[in-house]
């Protein structure tokens, strides 16, 4: 992994270095990757794979690198985030158009159905709203462990912590607060 922060490589990359996008894109497709498996409904997937998904998102987002603001460490993992997600709900139309079922979930139509399977819609429902209660900083730091699977050095060149020691500690205390707005509901 080219060893330049996540910023630095954007600037780079909307000066028109292609060495820095594509180091950009390098650094997230794993991680992408691994988040955005299953989260394509099977019944959506006759024209599109999630790793098609996954390739389109980071060329909607290498196009549009202008439009992105980065207003705090780990802004783009979340706008790669929800340019996926704005991609499987576009799919999930398209399914539905074509006679297939109906988004299982509104809410998060990212979210892999073994999950909603699993915790139930409302326990879902009652995470997502317990994670906005958590400011951004451990707001990003819960989605990009839990959700994205980054290790913690990846962690902390994401969200800019001094070490992997210290983004653990930060995903650790978001954890505690997560589960202590969980416990009160």
């Amino acid at each position: 992994m080219d060893s330049a922060n996540t910023q630095d490589l954007l600037d780079r990359a909307r000066d028109g270095d292609t060495r820095a996008r594509d180091a950009l894109l390098r650094r997230y497709q794993g991680a992408l990757t691994r988040w955005a498996h299953g989260r394509l409904p099977s019944h959506a997937r006759d024209l599109s794979e999630t790793s098609d998904l996954v390739q389109l998102t980071l060329l909607r987002a290498v196009s549009h690198l202008e439009d992105f603001d980065p207003r705090h460490p780990g802004a783009f993992t979340s706008w790669l985030r929800r340019i996926f997600q704005n991609l499987v709900l576009d799919e999930l139309r398209r399914s539905k158009a074509r006679g297939g079922q109906a988004p299982r979930l509104e809410l998060d139509a990212g979210v892999p159905a073994e999950i909603v399977d699993a915790v139930g819609a409302d326990s879902l429902a009652n995470y997502h709203s317990a994670l906005e209660t958590l400011p951004q900083d451990l707001r990003e730091a819960v989605v990009l462990s839990v959700e994205f699977g980054l290790s913690h050095e990846e962690l902390a060149e994401a969200i800019g912590a001094p070490s992997a020691n210290a983004a653990r500690m930060r995903v650790s205390r978001a954890l505690a607060q997560l589960a202590g707005v969980l416990g009160d509901e």
